[in-house]
């Protein structure tokens, strides 16, 4: 065993190990994204629930005033009912659709259906930097392999393993959901 190699092969795993620091972090943050962004996707399912049975119960009184008005022998209190009924249908309109607030049932799902996105993105980022990960970590011990044995090809091979694994790094960063390995 040469000395000179053993410096080479400590500099590897001291690279393998600080890219293995980079990808742990970068695997918890990409954790907390997703559980941040599932946290959120449950929130807006749950308005846009709300705002559904709202506005169906608004629609449904709407056509109750209707049916009393239509049943109804006096003028005035047939065109209250008629006027509630009116107002009622533009309140259930606007729970739906409200372009201009951003908060009808149509908004928020679209919201929702966002945020499901970028929860997605988040977890592609997470198993990403898992793998990359895990394959420092086999790098790591490919060249500890090398200076306990000798085999240079360990050494080599560890490099390779920590090539893939900045591969994986990549992935993770810059196109997430290029790789499905599920």
């Amino acid at each position: 065993m040469q000395i000179g190699s053993n410096r080479k092969t400590a500099l590897l795993i001291g690279a393998l190990a600080l890219l293995l620091a980079f990808s742990e972090s970068l695997a918890r943050n990409a954790e907390i994204s997703a559980i941040t962004y599932n946290a959120a996707v449950g929130d807006l399912w749950g308005f846009f629930e709300a705002k559904t049975i709202r506005s169906t119960v608004v629609a449904t009184a709407a056509e109750q005033a209707l049916w009393e008005a239509d049943r109804t022998t006096d003028a005035e209190t047939k065109a209250k009912l008629l006027k509630a009924n009116d107002n009622m249908k533009k309140v259930a309109s606007a729970l739906n659709d409200d372009p201009q607030n951003k908060e009808g049932s149509k908004q928020i799902a679209d919201r929702a259906v966002e945020t499901e996105g970028k929860r997605g993105i988040a977890l592609a980022r997470y198993h990403r930097y898992g793998l990359a990960s895990a394959t420092f970590q086999v790098g790591i011990v490919l060249a500890f392999a090398e200076v306990i044995t000798g085999i240079a090809a360990m050494g080599w091979l560890s490099g390779l393993v920590g090539i893939f694994g900045i591969a994986f790094m990549a992935l993770g960063w810059l196109a997430p959901q290029a790789l499905h390995l599920s």
